[in-house]
């Protein structure tokens, strides 16, 4: 996984500010994510696994909200 695709997936997941939140849902300390972010240490392979099913979970609150709406 390269830098900006975690980029994409922390805005997608958490806005512009998506660091402090990844690291809370990945267990990981905020500076292990800024140091990912920056290209300052390698980023696991076992990530991509992990922000698939954070981003899937996402996936599925927003499809539930979108048909309450269209239900209104």
């Amino acid at each position: 996984m390269n830098v900006e695709l975690l980029r994409n997936a922390g805005e997608a997941l958490y806005g512009s500010r998506w660091q402090a939140a990844l690291a809370r849902d990945l267990g990981v300390a905020l500076r292990t994510v800024q140091r990912w972010d920056a290209g300052d240490r390698g980023i696991p392979d076992t990530l991509a696994a992990e922000l698939v099913e954070l981003l899937k979970t996402r996936q599925i609150v927003i499809d539930g909200l979108v048909e309450k709406f269209i239900r209104n």
